[in-house]
């Protein structure tokens, strides 16, 4: 069928690029305390509902450091917008893990400003998770009260101008998007030649002004990562947790339509029900060690290997080099 053969060359450009290596990045969730009130999401300021939590820096600290432990070599550090963390405390935050781990440091902190992005990259971060949720304007205005579209593609360019591998991506499945959509969200992605594409099923949360509307189907996810894969072959795509939803082998089946990367969840146990973006979210109860023995017999079972290295984005180191070598001429 003309789905299969989809699927098909989708994996076999993802195989080309990649070999079976599959990376593994460990995911931090310190906050769930957020200023933005987005109309799908658990931790939106209005859920009065939700008990909050912030960690410690020195509790997030240690955590990444265990995680270097079981061999992880990127530490995803992930919140709320929390504003409570100022720009300093998360860059001395930074400068704490690397010291401590030899890891990359992938941020995904929601939008703060410029020097924010800046002071964060000096002090040794190296990728920036933002997703641009739609590319439909209307449906994203209607979705985040009092934001445009547009802000947050200057946020995505920022970031890039600044030396990021920045990852956007989208929901699938949101109420009033269409297919034209998401055919649109993959050509923004292109536009804007992303480092890394975060794409999974919208969740209804009952806790939300969306919480009775339909959620996305598996299909269409998969559809979108394998076109994404041949439109981009060189992108880092996860198979993600909200796919993990969607069936008990839903993210190893993404390793068959093009995905390439998995976050497995070592936040410490007690948060972990409270970081409810929304409803089923899987892995809240299994301890670090136990959730990345699990995914990667996951990654295993579906013929994969387990990506030891720091993951980097193939495109970016090679116009690293080329940056580089640009200042070395200068020079």
């Amino acid at each position: 069928s003309e789905v299969e053969a989809l699927r098909a060359r989708a994996e076999q450009v993802c195989l080309k690029t990649f070999g079976r290596d599959v990376y593994l990045r460990a995911i931090i969730e310190f906050s769930n305390c957020c200023r933005q009130d987005c109309l799908y999401c658990g931790l939106r300021r209005s859920n009065a509902g939700l008990k909050r939590y912030r960690m410690s820096t020195d509790e997030i600290l240690e955590t990444a450091v265990r995680a270097a432990g079981l061999g992880y070599k990127t530490i995803v550090l992930q919140s709320g917008e929390d504003p409570y963390y100022s720009d300093a405390d998360i860059a001395r935050l930074i400068e704490a893990i690397k010291f401590r781990a030899d890891v990359a440091i992938t941020l995904s902190l929601g939008e703060r400003d410029a020097a924010a992005y800046r002071s964060w990259i000096r002090a040794g971060a190296n990728r920036y998770l933002m997703r641009h949720e739609t590319s439909n304007p209307e449906l994203y205005a209607r979705l985040h009260p009092g934001h445009t579209l547009e802000q947050r593609l200057d946020h995505l360019r920022t970031l890039k101008a600044l030396g990021y591998q920045v990852g956007a991506g989208n929901m699938v499945g949101l109420p009033g998007q269409t297919t034209k959509d998401i055919a649109g969200d993959v050509l923004l992605m292109k536009e804007l030649d992303v480092d890394m594409a975060g794409i999974g099923p919208f969740i209804p949360n009952p806790s939300t002004p969306l919480g009775d509307t339909e959620g996305g189907t598996l299909d269409l996810v998969l559809r979108e990562i394998a076109l994404l894969r041949i439109l981009m072959p060189e992108v880092m795509i996860p198979a993600t947790t909200a796919l993990g939803t969607k069936g008990s082998n839903a993210r190893e089946e993404a390793f068959r339509w093009g995905a390439n990367v998995i976050m497995p969840n070592v936040t410490p146990m007690r948060y972990r029900p409270m970081y409810a973006l929304y409803p089923g979210k899987i892995c809240t109860d299994q301890d670090a060690a136990q959730c990345t023995s699990c995914v990667k017999a996951r990654v295993l079972a579906a013929g994969r290997t387990v990506g030891m290295g720091y993951g980097h984005s193939p495109k970016f180191l090679r116009n690293k080099a080329q940056r580089v070598q640009a200042q070395e001429v200068i020079q």
